[in-house]
């Protein structure tokens, strides 16, 4: 533990996800090239759909690896919890961009197929550089993978790199289906695929980091539940003024007033049964940084005049 309650571990972990963002960042760089190249020659909107998706994903991923950056600096006395909160905001900036993202395709997408534009789209190569961006995206998406469960900012690369990766499915599909039949309307039906795939995650992705900044209770975690384990702790009474929430994904804080039997300070017991407190929470929920304030009963009984 950090001097401010941070936690040691999640420097590593940071440090980790660098170097998977970062060599994801290189992929995306060179697909986003080549899918731009392609989208030019072949007169793909599929391709340029794609290609706007990636270059998204290039200024999500550059905000994701900054975000693990700041997120990794330790706590100081102005930033007691440290600077993890830094990915939350990454992932809501990388939830938004997906957001305009997927509207702007999907505006092009309807707008080209009520007016057809009458552009020949050269099949052949937009099949090649769709299967390049597919290999590209999967490889991508397995490094990042991993870590997408421990880190609301890599699971919004992590969403990033999966969306590119079903737009180029749906690209290899509209270039086969007009290979195959010349069926050119298939490229902006492939588009509009694109957009209603990417906005679900968008949506889901700012939920989160919105629940996170405001200090929801973490979806994952019963209050009601966590009361009931400390109520079966020996000497406690009763646990009011419980709260709980995240600095970010994956790192919960909790904080709750505790009424105690008298005899716990007749005794001198409280330092064991802080112990015993904090490690109910951290074996059964997970939470690392708990706060309790205990109370004998007669307090509590002047402590409801303040929250009445």
């Amino acid at each position: 533990m950090s001097p401010y309650g941070g936690v040691v571990g999640h420097n590593h972990a940071s440090g980790a996800n660098r170097t998977r963002l970062s060599i994801v960042l290189g992929i995306v760089v060179a697909v986003l090239a080549i899918e731009v190249v392609g989208a030019i020659l072949t007169g793909s909107l599929a391709l340029l759909a794609d290609a706007g998706h990636m270059f998204s994903d290039t200024i999500g991923l550059i905000v994701a690896l900054a975000a693990t950056v700041i997120a990794a600096r330790p706590a100081t006395d102005r930033a007691t919890f440290g600077f993890q909160r830094a990915e939350v905001l990454g992932a809501l900036i990388n939830g938004g961009i997906l957001l305009a993202v997927s509207v702007a395709v999907g505006i092009q997408a309807v707008s080209r197929l009520i007016e057809p534009a009458g552009v020949e789209i050269q099949s052949l190569p937009m099949l090649v550089v769709a299967s390049i961006g597919l290999v590209a995206n999967i490889a991508a998406a397995v490094i990042l993978r991993s870590r997408a469960a421990t880190s609301i900012n890599m699971r919004g690369a992590y969403l990033e790199v999966l969306g590119d990766m079903l737009g180029s499915i749906a690209a290899i599909v509209a270039a086969v289906i007009i290979l195959a039949t010349g069926f050119m309307p298939a490229d902006a039906i492939a588009s509009l695929a694109i957009a209603l795939m990417i906005a679900p995650r968008a949506v889901f992705l700012l939920r989160d980091a919105v629940r996170v900044l405001g200090e929801s209770v973490p979806v994952d975690t019963s209050v009601a539940e966590i009361r009931g384990h400390l109520l079966g702790t020996p000497g406690v009474v009763d646990v009011h003024d419980v709260h709980v929430w995240a600095i970010t994904s994956g790192h919960p804080v909790f904080s709750a007033h505790v009424v105690v039997e008298d005899a716990v300070f007749a005794q001198q017991e409280t330092g064991r049964l802080l112990d015993e407190l904090s490690a109910c929470l951290a074996d059964h929920f997970d939470v690392d940084h708990s706060t309790f304030q205990l109370e004998p009963e007669e307090h509590a009984h002047h402590e409801e005049h303040f929250h009445d």
